[in-house]
Formats: structure tokens, C-alpha cells, sequence
């Protein structure tokens, strides 16, 4: 039998059972369409998403690229970017593009160097973001460049090969090489061929053809050349082969022949190298021209042998000295022109002093171009080193493809 106490506290603890029940169906309850539709991110939900900023450089970062660092934005435009040196405050230039996807800073980076780069973006609902990022440049100790030659847009003769010479040694040839690509117009071969670690130059089995249009493609931005080194290049140079002019010195006549296209164009009196200071033999490739300079025997192992303040005309065929140039000075005291050598291993061509008038090293001088080859045979001496100066056609193709790394 049920006591009344009993009986009211079952009651009580009826109604609190339904009390819960109620509270635990009304917590689970509400509009559930419109959940459902919130859930799928479908009519009534609350956009949350905004436009994605990606700096390229990472917050942090100590080796970013001096050519690919920039702003990109998904979802949206760029608004504004700052890009300042870190610390002076000093303004970056650079560009948002016309669609506002990206930012590229205008002049390409310094190495070693602390920047800041700060952005924001919107998209058309008017939501906005912004990214901040600031980073270190890949330092000088930890990149290389390569100085080459010729340069974007110039015109050369036909035996201009494309030359780097690096700041580093190179470990990795085989990354460095592929990622120089030298292409022409006429469908030549170009093969690259390593001197030592840090030069390689590219050249086809026979000289350019002439009016080819060559393209070198240089995308060493990121290339590990050796261990914790780095490139920093990335562009396209291109250059024109010109006439095809080669000129043949031939020490036992003392002369000079010119030809162009094929065509004799000129023979001219030559003094080559003296009988203790022969001339090299070989093929050799215009390298640099000076209207006039100082030669001084004892920058390339001569003493004070001579030191000529103003040769005119002059031009570079080897790293070691070796120029054609104009001579003012043989006819003191000696034979008429062309009927000895008597220089320490130049070639001379009759001249003036002050490079003026119509002489024939001036001739020579205003119908020559970098790139052009001077041919030297009949030398008592050697044939010259493929690496002294531009003068790698001294080689088989068989050795020069040997030296490619690719």
C-alpha cells in the first residue's frame, strides 16, 4: 500500500522526467530547414569567407628570390601593397596588375637586404583581408650570378660564343647547364662546354650563320649551383649574328685578308709577334674594342719592356693580351711596313697617333665587330688555349661536346 508521501513524490518525479523531456526536445528543435540550408552553405547561411593573399616570400624567411617575390590574391582584387625596406622604411615601387590578381615590385630585389611587404584585398561582396610578410633576400655568400656575354640586343660577328663566367664555384654543373637553354633562328646545335668550375660557354659545330637571331634563356633563380648556393638570374637575351666577316693573318707574308661573305674584301701589311715574342696561332675571336689604350708590358709578364699610353684602334683577342691594334711607332728606325714582326705578340696594322685619319687600323677598327674571327697561321708558336679569350672554336666538336655537363 502507497503511503501519501510516497505517492506525491512519484509525482513529483513524474514532472520532472517531462519537465527534462520537454527541455531536451525544445534544445534539439528550431527551424531545421534553415539549418539544413546553413549547413549546406545554401540560402540564409552567413558568408564567412574572404579573399586568399599569398606572398610569395613566407614571413621569415632568409633566402627568398630577388626575381619571383610578388603578391597574388584568390577570391578577390588587391587593394593596396606596400613593399618598404625593413627598418628605414624606404618605399619599394611596384604594380598591381590590371585584373588586381597580382603585385610585382618593378626593379628586381637586392641581395642580402630585409624587406616588408603588406597587403589587403577585397572581393564584391566588399569583403576584405590583408597579409603581412617580412623576409630576407637569399645573401651574396649564399647565391651566385654569372657576368656573360654578349649582351641583350647587340649585334656580333659570326664567331660570338655565349660566355658565363660565375662568382662561385659550381658543383652542380648539370643543374647549372640545364637551365641555360641558347637556341637560333638558323637551327644550329648549341652545345654548352665547362672551363674549369666556374665558366661555360656555348657555341654550334661551325660558326653562326649570319643574320640568325639567337635567344638565350637564363632561369638559374633558385638552382642550387653547389651546397648552400644558390641562383639568383632569371630573364631572355637576345642578340643578332651579323655579316659574316673573317680575317686571315698569315705571319710568313706579313698580310692580313679580309673576307666577307665569302668575298675578299681587303689584303693589308701586318706586323705580327717579333721572333722572341712570336704570335699565337688559331682561330680568335674579336672580345672588346678601344678607340685607344694603354698597353703596359708589365700587366702581362713583359717588365717594363714598353708602356704605351695611347695604342689606337685597338682589339682583344686574348684574355692574356693578345689585340690586333694600330701602331704609330714601327717606322722609327725600322724597315717599311709589313716586312717584319716586330711586336711582342700583337698584331699591328699601320696608324697614326690619335687614332685620326683614314689609316687601315682605322678601316679595320670601323669595319669590325665583337664577335668577328682573326685566323693567325704560319706562327712559329702554339695554337692558343681554347680558354684564353673567346677562342673555343680551337677545339673538335667531339672535345667540346665532351666538356658538356648536360
Amino acid at each position: 500500500m502507497t503511503t501519501p508521501d510516497i505517492a506525491a513524490r512519484r509525482a513529483l518525479g513524474a514532472c520532472a522526467a517531462l519537465m527534462v523531456g520537454a527541455l531536451t526536445l525544445t534544445a534539439c528543435g528550431g527551424n531545421a530547414s534553415a539549418e539544413s540550408d546553413d549547413a549546406k552553405g545554401g540560402k540564409g547561411s552567413a558568408k564567412t569567407s574572404s579573399p586568399q593573399i599569398a606572398i610569395s616570400a613566407k614571413d621569415g624567411s632568409t633566402s627568398a628570390s630577388i626575381n619571383a617575390t610578388g603578391v597574388k590574391v584568390s577570391g578577390g582584387k588587391l587593394t593596396e601593397v606596400k613593399m618598404t625596406l625593413a627598418g628605414s622604411g624606404q618605399a619599394v615601387p611596384g604594380t598591381i596588375s590590371a585584373d588586381g590578381a597580382t603585385w610585382k615590385p618593378k626593379e628586381q630585389l637586392e641581395r642580402g637586404t630585409k624587406y616588408q611587404i603588406s597587403a589587403t584585398a577585397k572581393d564584391a561582396d566588399g569583403h576584405t583581408s590583408a597579409a603581412n610578410s617580412i623576409f630576407t633576400t637569399v645573401t651574396t655568400a649564399n647565391s651566385f650570378i654569372g657576368t656573360y656575354t654578349p649582351d641583350n640586343g647587340t649585334t656580333v660577328g659570326v664567331g660570338m660564343p655565349v660566355s658565363f663566367n660565375f662568382d662561385k664555384v659550381i658543383t652542380d654543373k648539370k643543374a647549372v647547364q640545364s637551365h641555360i637553354t641558347v637556341t637560333s633562328s638558323s637551327g644550329q646545335q648549341v652545345v654548352g662546354h665547362w672551363f674549369g668550375a666556374q665558366r661555360i660557354d656555348f657555341r654550334p659545330q661551325k660558326y653562326w650563320e649570319a643574320g640568325a637571331k639567337v635567344t638565350m634563356k637564363i632561369d638559374l633563380d633558385g638552382v642550387q649551383g653547389a651546397k648552400g648556393v644558390y641562383g639568383v638570374q632569371k630573364k631572355t637575351v637576345t642578340f643578332t649574328v651579323g655579316r659574316s666577316q673573317v680575317s686571315t693573318v698569315d705571319v710568313n707574308t706579313q698580310t692580313m685578308t679580309v673576307v666577307r661573305d665569302g668575298r675578299t674584301v681587303k689584303s693589308v701589311p701586318i706586323s705580327s709577334g717579333s721572333p722572341e715574342h712570336t704570335t699565337y696561332n688559331g682561330q680568335m675571336v674579336i672580345s672588346e674594342k678601344f678607340v685607344q689604350t694603354r698597353m703596359n708590358g708589365s700587366t702581362v709578364g713583359y717588365g717594363g719592356e714598353y708602356d704605351i699610353s695611347d695604342v689606337p684602334h685597338a682589339m682583344r683577342l686574348t684574355t692574356s693580351g693578345t689585340f690586333v691594334h694600330g701602331n704609330y711607332w714601327y717606322n722609327q728606325g725600322n724597315p717599311p711596313f709589313g716586312r717584319e714582326g716586330t711586336s711582342h705578340g700583337c698584331v699591328g696594322l699601320q696608324d697614326v697617333r690619335g687614332a685620326q685619319g683614314s689609316t687601315t687600323a682605322k678601316w679595320f677598327y670601323d669595319n669590325s665587330l665583337i664577335g668577328d674571327v682573326v685566323v693567325v697561321k704560319n706562327s712559329p708558336d702554339k695554337t692558343v688555349s681554347p680558354d684564353n679569350g673567346l677562342n673555343g672554336w680551337n677545339m673538335s666538336w667531339s672535345e667540346w661536346q665532351a666538356g658538356s655537363a648536360a
